[in-house]
């Protein structure tokens, strides 16, 4: 199963200014809409309660810290998965992860939360593609591969494209 990681970014890695934060600053609604549309979506609990009307189409998986990403991901029964959030929620999800799908927005938050609450030091990226969202903005999304070896560890300087 894939298991891809989505994000809106700003230019220095926030994902968001506060916990309570309604992104608003996003430009990628569309394209998230698009992609994530049909499968089911994990986020953690403050992440839900950022949005406000659910996300229409999706199964909205709303997971707590007690909760394994094993068992969660193990009752999936789509080919395709997506972690939407927060930070704490992503770096839960790390090692499963199979893709991560970047937006880049060209803001700078002064502080907030960031992609990843925990620096991992075993993501390793092989990029597959970018995507223009809004490209007289400068907004693009930059979608990578994690390429893991036999003990499920990421391994650097591996491509696949």
């Amino acid at each position: 199963m894939e298991v891809i990681g989505i994000a809106a970014v700003t230019a220095n890695g926030y994902i968001a200014r506060h916990k309570n934060e309604r992104i608003s600053w996003s430009r990628d609604l569309p394209l998230f809409q698009k992609q994530t549309g049909n499968y089911p979506v994990i986020m953690g609990s403050t992440t839900y309660k950022t949005i406000p009307n659910g996300l229409s189409g999706r199964q909205m998986i709303v997971v707590k810290r007690s909760d394994s990403p094993e068992m969660i991901l193990r009752k999936i029964k789509h080919n395709r998965c997506f972690v939407i959030g927060g930070g704490k929620t992503f770096s839960k999800f790390a090692p499963h992860l199979t893709h991560l799908y970047l937006t880049m927005h060209p803001i700078i938050f002064k502080s907030g939360i960031r992609v990843f609450s925990e620096i991992r030091d075993d993501i390793f990226l092989s990029f597959i593609q970018m995507i223009p969202v809004i490209e007289a903005e400068g907004i693009f999304q930059f979608q990578y591969e994690l390429i893991k070896s036999k003990d499920n560890r990421v391994e650097p300087n591996k491509t696949t494209h």
